[in-house]
């Protein structure tokens, strides 16, 4: 055996010829420990990585079966803190894609995750592995909770349609896990109630399976691609309003926070699937956001919810197909269990919801939406009411969504707050007919009337993405007109989010609580130029595709752009 060690910018790379095979990951120089005792340490890890895997090389780094039983991705949840003792390695798994791949095959796939996690904490105790990127394969890792790891393995394919950002997959398993608290708690939470931990696999399993849904066209996952580059997830978008639709809709407010009396209560609006108003924290209003456009407004109770978001809504085809597939008969359960004993299916001791399946949501004759998903019968009307968690307030709230034509209301009230229930709830419901329903008219006219259309926030000549990091809003080139790039210009504007996503990264271990400008341009193949300015937490991020733009010109382009539609807050003025 052979092996070469490089540590550079924060990255370890180590290649070995035995194997033919190379892998980096990120490190954070935050280890007290002398360069030789590390690189000592590295050494006797690599030594006793090949010895543990030198019986079965084709097997190394447990992904022999990824290109052939799950055909190019492996999701799995595991819980540092279970399973350290023999014989009880499976307690481990709290969630595992595909489910059919063989439990030696997910032990030894976490078993090698594990060991990468304690292994990068010799270079980084404070923050340990976030990705490795090996010749075929790219691990995303991610701490949900403390000792809760999420790890996505993706493969590497030829074709050059395989391209993503890592930051982009790993927003995905930061979202399925702020989802999935919302709906049933931390994960924790869910072990401490139920040591064996059938309670949080019985969970966990159907909600990530009705997240991937989304992601499933035909048979195959179309996870985010270069061609999402124009795209943020963890944002809302919000829409823009004048002065007097402004004042409307803080009046609107008051009126629904009024109709709850006492109670406490918090309201989310939205018209189509843009933000308009909300009284939540941040982190409360973006998974809630995210639920509201995927499930509960006007466009996702027509079209069955085939779209994430309103970005989401161009050609199917602009998301990378990396090839895994599901079966497309069976229920969920054996979709997804296969016949692992260990899997929850089939086991009917725990009542779980599952709020992500389609076409549950339904409008009501009163305007409000109701689902049976919590328990009831649509038929007869009588349904539980819909709860949620709040991050903010640390409580589990009541969940009612009133609709009108392009407006869709949500109302947040504690479950403690009322007394009789279901009950309780119908009462407040009809308070807020009575009250708030010549308000919810005039809002829905006032903003129907300057609303532009899905191409309402296309600027000619430029395809753009800004982002706001300090509130966690987003705003971009409609999806049609993005289309219209060519790929080397996508390409390109991957490549440079990708440059920004490390700097931004390495700026934040090295200089932390300090926000760093920055300034990123890349020309394509094409010619076309690919643009990013970064200052005070905001970010705008640009494609110029005129073939005889220079630097200059470019340059030029987006202080226009800065100056014109974001008050000069990117100009180098």
């Amino acid at each position: 055996m052979s092996s070469s060690l490089l540590i550079l910018n924060h990255q370890l790379t180590i290649t070995s010829s035995t194997y033919d095979s190379k892998f980096f990951f990120q490190t954070k120089p935050k280890s007290s420990r002398s360069p030789s005792l590390v690189t000592e340490d590295l050494r006797s890890f690599i030594s006793k990585f090949y010895t543990v895997h030198s019986t079965n090389s084709a097997s190394f780094m447990g992904l022999s079966s990824i290109g052939t039983a799950s055909d190019g991705m492996q999701l799995c949840i595991f819980d540092l803190r279970r399973g350290q003792h023999e014989g009880q390695e499976l307690d481990k798994i709290l969630y595992f894609f595909p489910a059919d791949l063989p439990f030696s095959t997910q032990l030894s796939v976490i078993g090698l995750s594990e060991g990468l996690i304690t292994f990068t904490r010799i270079f980084s105790p404070e923050a340990a592995c976030e990705v490795i990127e090996a010749e075929r394969h790219s691990h995303v890792f991610y701490e949900a909770e403390p000792d809760i790891w999420m790890v996505m393995i993706v493969e590497k394919s030829k074709e050059s349609e395989a391209i993503w950002r890592i930051d982009a997959l790993r927003e995905v398993l930061k979202e399925i896990h702020s989802l999935f608290v919302m709906f049933h708690g931390s994960i924790r939470a869910l072990l401490e109630r139920e040591p064996s931990g059938g309670l949080t696999r019985a969970h966990l399993y159907p909600f990530i399976m009705d997240y991937l849904r989304d992601f499933l066209i035909g048979k195959k996952l179309q996870l985010p691609s270069f061609r999402d580059c124009l795209m943020e997830r963890r944002s809302v978008q919000m829409l823009t309003v004048g002065r007097e639709a402004a004042i409307e809709v803080q009046t609107l407010v008051r009126i629904l926070e009024s109709s709850a009396g006492n109670l406490p209560c918090f309201s989310l609006i939205l018209f189509q699937d843009l933000l308009v108003s909300t009284t939540l924290s941040p982190e409360d209003t973006i998974n809630l956001f995210k639920y509201a456009v995927l499930r509960l407004t006007p466009l996702a109770l027509s079209s069955g919810a085939k779209s994430w978001s309103y970005l989401r809504r161009g050609n199917s085809s602009s998301h990378v197909s990396i090839g895994s597939t599901l079966p497309s008969t069976g229920s969920v359960s054996e979709q997804f269990y296969g016949s692992h004993d260990a899997s929850p299916a089939g086991d009917n001791r725990y009542h779980v919801t599952r709020p992500l399946q389609h076409d549950k949501w339904f409008k009501g004759k009163d305007g409000f939406l109701i689902t049976d998903i919590w328990g009831g019968d649509i038929g007869s009307l009588n349904v539980t009411t819909p709860t949620v968690w709040l991050h903010q307030t640390e409580e589990r709230m009541y969940l009612c969504a009133y609709q009108y034509k392009s407006l869709t209301i949500i109302l947040l009230i504690p479950l403690s707050s009322i007394l009789n229930g279901d009950q309780g709830v119908s009462i407040l419901k009809q308070q807020l007919l009575e009250n708030a329903s010549l308000k919810i008219l005039k809002v829905e006219e006032k903003l129907s009337k300057g609303w532009g259309g899905e191409n309402a926030y296309h600027v000619s000549g430029y395809r753009y993405l800004l982002v706001d990091g300090n509130r966690d809003i987003s705003r971009a080139s409609p999806p049609t007109k993005v289309t219209t790039l060519s790929k080397e210009s996508l390409l390109a504007l991957n490549r440079l989010r990708e440059e920004v996503d490390a700097e931004k990264s390495r700026a934040k271990w090295d200089n932390p609580g300090r926000e760093k400008d920055l300034e990123v341009c890349i020309r394509a193949k094409n010619n076309a130029w690919a643009v990013a300015r970064i200052t005070g937490g905001k970010e705008l991020y640009m494609v110029l595709e005129k073939a005889n733009e220079t630097l200059l010109y470019a340059s030029d382009a987006v202080e226009k752009f800065s100056n014109r539609y974001c008050s000069g807050t990117f100009s180098l003025d």
